[in-house]
């Protein structure tokens, strides 16, 4: 029997030429999002202001199974990708188990992290209509970075939001984005009017996605010839990661290997999305069955205690709305250290899934997170990313039911980066001084009774 190699390496030539749109495939699609101030269905013509033209496309497509990755972005993925499937046999022999486990590592390249996948093709298309910058939001910084490099490249401008207690917690990050020529704001801030509103209301908070992406919107929204980028949560950023999932189906298919569980952090969705996608394409029509497990934080726990209904992708409520699983958009997550799960809402893709009962989810706390992300790092030499290491601890509990059961199941999970900015949490957990939040029922039922009523 031919040895499966530490790591799978695809040809240049096996990258994938089009990105795989999920929703094609879906019998029931994701709901419409929906116009703030009509609550009607989005037009083109009502996100235009917002978001790139052609983007916008890829966002209200729900029929088109494939889409081509333009020529200049699948040139550009060629710097980093493919990307390596490694088979985690250290991880495995310390586990003593006799589950094979594998993971697709996303982490070689500057950004540090997958989100370079969707940065470069949303630069791209900014580029291509001709306007002079953009305006993302970041959580830990993953996006941010990867979105100043990609605006580096093609000579955009790029004003970056900052959740302000990754802003504080990882300096380093931040330097990075400038290094890149961007603008990096901690959020909320003085310099909007929404980010001025939500100061007054939540008077000393240190930020969420929801906070960020809304200053980021007005920022896009006033200043001519800008538009807003998001790294997560959008069908469009789905799109363009799927990416990871397609190369990792290539790979495992050069072996004859096929996965019986699939797992991936899940904050917005961007990373769990594109992981899976393919996959559950082939689960959708029939042709196999898979085991998918979105992994969020107990802190953000949005699919395992949010409840699904139309909510505003952002705290200040500027944006368009989505039905998704959400703790409500006024939601203020605590300050733990895996910042690009701090959001309050999931994407309304894997949120249609997670509701027809195609895929599970499972919260884990911060410590026990840490506890997976130190034991894979000693024996597997990678030093994974917070966010990474939710679904690393999901993966060493599949592995550790099998070794009590004697499966010999196969686990695929998602890296998706690296964690080496992300040193003062890793502080804090060797020196015992990490603790774990869990929200109250209490906390979220307050946060749930201001949704927005939609007939």
């Amino acid at each position: 029997m031919t040895k499966i190699p530490y790591k799978i390496y695809l040809e240049e030539k096996e990258m994938p030429k089009q990105w795989y749109n999920v929703r094609a495939d879906m019998k029931n699609k994701p709901a419409p999002i929906l116009n703030p101030a009509t609550l009607k269905p989005v037009t083109k013509e009502d996100l235009k202001p917002v978001f790139c033209d052609e983007l916008i496309d890829q966002e209200l497509d729900d029929t088109t199974p494939y889409i081509d990755i333009p020529e200049e972005i699948h040139t550009f993925y060629k710097m980093y990708r493919p990307s390596p499937l490694v088979r985690a046999y250290y991880l495995e022999k310390a586990l003593d188990t006799p589950a094979k486990i594998y993971y697709k590592f996303e982490g070689n390249n500057t950004s540090g992290s997958h989100k370079l996948n969707s940065a470069i093709a949303q630069a791209y298309y900014a580029k291509k209509q001709g306007l002079k910058g953009v305006t993302p939001e970041t959580g830990a910084g993953q996006w941010g970075t990867a979105l100043s490099m990609a605006c580096s490249f093609f000579g955009l401008d790029c004003k970056v939001y900052m959740v302000k207690v990754s802003y504080e917690q990882k300096p380093f990050r931040r330097e990075v984005m400038r290094t890149y020529g961007a603008d990096v704001t901690p959020s909320p801030s003085n310099t909007t009017q929404v980010g001025r509103q939500i100061l007054e209301e939540f008077p000393g908070t240190t930020g969420s996605l929801g906070c960020a992406i809304s200053e980021a919107v007005e920022a896009a929204v006033t200043n001519e010839g800008y538009r807003y980028v998001l790294g997560s949560v959008l069908s469009q950023v789905l799109l363009h990661q799927s990416v990871i999932g397609l190369e990792t189906k290539t790979a495992l298919d050069k072996y004859g290997i096929v996965p019986d569980i699939i797992i991936g952090c899940a904050g917005g969705g961007s990373n769990l999305g594109g992981l899976i996608s393919p996959f559950m394409g082939e689960k959708l029509r029939g042709e196999r069955d898979y085991r998918f497990i979105a992994v969020e934080p107990a802190s953000c726990p949005s699919l395992t205690r949010g409840k699904y209904a139309y909510d505003y992708c952002d705290t200040g409520k500027v944006c368009p709305l989505q039905k998704m699983y959400t703790l409500g958009s006024g939601f203020m997550p605590s300050a733990n250290h895996a910042g690009g799960l701090r959001y309050h809402g999931m994407s309304s893709i894997l949120s249609q899934l997670y509701a027809d009962g195609l895929m599970e989810a499972v919260s884990v706390e911060q410590t026990a997170v840490f506890e997976a992300a130190q034991k894979f790092a000693r024996v597997e030499g990678i030093l994974p990313a917070p966010e990474s290491s939710h679904a690393i601890r999901a993966a060493i509990d599949e592995a550790l039911k099998c070794k009590e059961t004697g499966e010999e199941k196969t686990i695929v999970f998602g890296l998706t980066g690296t964690g080496y900015f992300d040193m003062t949490a890793y502080q804090k957990f060797n020196d015992h001084e990490m603790t774990d939040y869990i929200p109250s029922d209490s906390d979220i039922e307050k946060s749930l009774s201001k949704l927005p009523k939609i007939d």
